[in-house]
């Protein structure tokens, strides 16, 4: 902040609100500040937890740190560790400053046209501070640091190097020939790098044996299943109430950044753990914990959802939970900004479902529906994920929803018969409950039996749920979209939106084919076809599934439906 002298305090404009009069002022010998504008008021300390989204011991020990001092600690031992700690913050700041220098240097200006090829600007570039490890042979690395007085035990401490298994009592640098991304805490001090392995256009290696990431070791000041890469630059940004999108890798956080997104984080090459999702939650303003987790559309990217989704369960509080989102197959995060734009990237988190209906997808996955025991089955198991759930409040709203939805879906109370117990005998002999008798007890409810007509609405509603879906499918069986019988005037008119859509544009995702159909005034037909009804008969309109998947799908639908049908 520009701060001006005004007498006896200091005056700026204010960093809590929009302003161009200066009405925020720093009383030096009183030890606070006041915006006489919004009111803010309080210390050094409050400053940094509500500036910069802090709690309350971050803020302390990074003041004592930018004053010289130390947070006095319990122990000897608590001694000890802070001073190791303290000075391997300073050992990975300076190697930071080594890989940045030499990606800027001009011996390795490929490195940099990599960097830049590959979509990074130079403010971004220098922003998250990126550098280059080069190769063994010539690296200075362990000499520049050794001459800033660290000795060759703090490099391995810091996992910076390695003891070599050829020569007794030599070292070699962890990170060779990579493109460096530093990894920061909460307070943003560096405490470990990530190193990308270069493609062979840029000096890479020739085969693929290499690992494409690698990450420091852990060490005292670096625990990889407790940080998350770009939360100490997020966290300004969360205690604003920005939502925090969590994917799944360095490039894919930069590449959000750079887009404009103002929260992405990643974990740090680990399955996101609980301690992060603790942290993340612990960043976020109390009205506002539900990041969106965001994963890749093929098979991986939903075990990884359903990973995290089985993590998140024993640790959800009250006003504390995750969002599920998902990228089109082909899609990462990096190449979707770079094919489509930001648009494409913001229909994929605003299409981010709860986890509720996630947990309610993945107990149904391979389920049919049409049969009385895998119903019972199947909410078996919605009972089961529950019971994971260690906050009873949180459970027992949990097993309230289970029971509202599978009444809603399977036991619809709009048909229940009632009838007088006293007719529970008929001509003296004992009738058994059924649909069509008056016995049947008001406790067990029966869907309707469905008409022929009604049965090809639903044969209709997947087809077309298939296709908005899996635009793919169009180039082979868009001759037989446009030949489906519409008996239902809404059908028709959002069938012939998908036909010419997709004839004008052959390379859109679902997202972006809903969202055309929405904007264009179908979007209570959508709802009617992508509802929780119809995943459960017929999943595999779902996106993400393989596109062989959908494809069969369409085709044995097709024939036992509209084989032979004409145009309506």
């Amino acid at each position: 902040m520009k701060l001006v002298r005004a007498g006896h305090e200091y005056k700026g404009c204010c960093p809590f609100h929009k302003e161009k009069t200066p009405s925020f002022t720093v009383n030096d010998q009183k030890g606070f500040y006041h915006c006489f504008g919004c009111g803010a008021h309080g210390d050094s300390i409050g400053f940094l937890m509500n500036h910069d989204n802090m709690s309350f011991m971050d803020a302390v020990e990074q003041l004592a740190s930018l004053a010289g001092m130390q947070v006095p600690k319990s122990s000897p031992a608590d001694e000890q560790r802070y001073k190791q700690q303290s000075g391997l913050y300073d050992l990975m700041e300076a190697a930071t400053k080594y890989y940045e220098q030499q990606l800027n240097d001009k011996k390795n200006k490929n490195i940099l046209q990599y960097l830049k090829e590959r979509g990074l600007s130079s403010d971004v570039i220098e922003s998250f501070r990126l550098g280059y490890a080069p190769d063994g042979d010539a690296d200075d690395l362990q000499k520049s640091l050794i001459k800033a007085g660290f000795t060759t035990a703090d490099l391995l401490d810091a996992g910076l190097f390695k003891n070599s298994s050829r020569k007794q009592g030599d070292v070699y640098p962890f990170f060779r020939n990579r493109v460096i991304f530093p990894v920061l805490d909460v307070q943003g001090r560096v405490v470990a790098f990530g190193g990308r392995v270069l493609p062979a256009a840029h000096g890479g290696p020739a085969g693929k044996d290499a690992p494409k990431y690698i990450n420091s070791p852990e060490s005292v000041i670096f625990h990889k299943g407790r940080g998350l890469y770009g939360l100490s630059r997020a966290r300004k940004a969360l205690g604003s109430g920005k939502v925090a999108v969590v994917v799944e890798g360095y490039m894919d956080v930069i590449a959000l950044a750079q887009a404009g997104f103002k929260a992405p984080v990643a974990p740090l090459g680990t399955a996101l753990t609980e301690e992060q999702i603790e942290a993340l939650w612990k960043a976020m303003p109390e009205d506002n914990k539900t990041p969106i987790l965001c994963f890749d559309g093929d098979a991986a990217g939903q075990r990884a959802a359903a990973r995290a989704m089985e993590r998140v369960l024993p640790i959800l509080k009250p006003d504390h939970s995750v969002k599920f989102a998902f990228l089109p197959e082909e899609h990462d995060p990096d190449s979707l900004l770079k094919a489509e734009g930001r648009p494409a990237m913001e229909r994929v988190l605003k299409n981010a479902i709860s986890l509720f209906d996630m947990i309610w997808q993945e107990c149904a996955k391979g389920r049919d529906m049409t049969q009385p025991e895998v119903k019972a089955g199947f909410r078996a198991a919605l009972t089961k994920r529950a019971r994971n759930i260690a906050d009873l409040s949180v459970q027992k709203f949990f097993m309230s929803e289970i029971n509202q939805r599978i009444e809603g879906t399977f036991l619809n109370r709009k048909t229940a018969v009632k009838s007088p117990a006293k007719k529970a005998y008929h001509k003296g002999k004992p009738v058994t409950p059924g649909l069509n008798t008056p016995y049947r007890p008001d406790s067990v409810r029966v869907a309707p039996v469905k008409s022929r007509k009604s049965r090809q609405l639903d044969r209709m509603r997947v087809l077309l749920g298939l296709m908005i879906s899996y635009p793919a499918l169009y180039s082979e069986f868009g001759e037989s979209l446009g030949m489906l019988p519409m008996a239902d005037t809404e059908y028709d008119n959002i069938r012939q939106a998908l036909i010419n859509l997709l004839d004008m544009h052959n390379n859109l995702d679902y997202q972006a084919v809903k969202q055309h159909l929405s904007e264009s005034g179908h979007g209570k037909i959508l709802e009617n076809i992508f509802n929780d009804a119809l995943y459960l008969h017929a999943g595999f309109i779902k996106p993400g599934q393989p596109l062989d998947v959908a494809r069969q799908a369409w085709q044995d639908v097709w024939d036992i439906g509209f084989r032979g049908a004409k145009t309506a």
